[in-house]
């Protein structure tokens, strides 16, 4: 179900974003409650207005895309520059409550989830599987899209709650 769902993320963030964006101008809801709102899921899930909420991110991905040259190296710079929901759910991702986690047990060390995750794509320091290698999605970078956990063959990757003594690891 997870899957199906990530898969669909855009029309998710289009939606949603619309919904934020009709709320914001409609009815004149103060920017504030967005932020608490960003806030409060990031503590939640992490990082993820930016990518499944943000009308703004919506365009911008589209417009990223069509670039000649690819999107990941764009997408990387966008949510830095000035939204304060991506500053302050950017610093969640350390601590919020749903994590994405690699089962190195059950890893099959295929690498599509480092091909799909712009973090690792871009920094060879990153990794989702390599062993000695920083976890992407514990970064303010990660803007929880998913994808790693959709390409996953086995399901090695998962994006789940976290155990108590896990939260701010």
């Amino acid at each position: 179900m997870l899957k199906s769902i990530i898969n669909r993320r855009r029309i998710i963030q289009a939606l949603i974003g619309a919904a934020v964006y009709i709320v914001v101008s409609y009815y004149q809801i103060s920017l504030w409650y967005v932020l608490l709102a960003g806030t409060i899921t990031g503590i939640v899930f992490g990082k993820i207005f930016c990518r499944w909420m943000c009308p703004l991110g919506f365009f911008m991905e589209i417009i990223m895309g069509m670039s000649p040259e690819g999107n990941f190296r764009q997408m990387y710079q966008y949510h830095k520059i000035g939204c304060p929901i991506a500053w302050v759910s950017g610093w969640l991702n350390k601590y919020s409550f749903f994590k994405i986690k690699t089962n190195k047990t059950t890893c099959l060390s295929c690498g599509k989830c480092d091909k799909q995750c712009y973090i690792s794509t871009l920094n060879p320091e990153y990794s989702l599987y390599k062993t000695g290698k920083r976890h992407p999605s514990k970064q303010f970078s990660c803007s929880k899209c998913l994808k790693c956990v959709s390409v996953c063959p086995n399901g090695s990757i998962t994006y789940k709650i976290a155990p108590l003594g896990e939260m701010a690891s």
